[in-house]
């Protein structure tokens, strides 16, 4: 995070958002005062779709069976 006066952000702007993209976050005061937070806008994730891994997990027909290394523990 860096803090930056107004006057001094005109003059560096592209700079300042070029600082933005990369993550970090600028505060832009007047008269020292903390006035403005600039950040990045997330971009949204992607909305699942439902059954989009059909058929990509296959379940065993023994799948619920007892496992033999457990037998001395039933």
């Amino acid at each position: 995070m860096i803090q930056i006066d107004v006057f001094e952000a005109q003059s560096q702007f592209l700079e300042i958002i070029e600082r933005i993209l990369r993550g970090e976050e600028v505060i832009i005061a007047q008269n020292e005062e903390p006035v403005i937070k600039m950040i990045a806008i997330e971009k949204p994730k992607k909305q699942r779709k439902f059954g989009s891994a059909k058929g990509m997990i296959i379940l065993a027909d023994d799948f619920d069976e007892p496992l033999e290394d457990f037998a001395k523990y039933m």
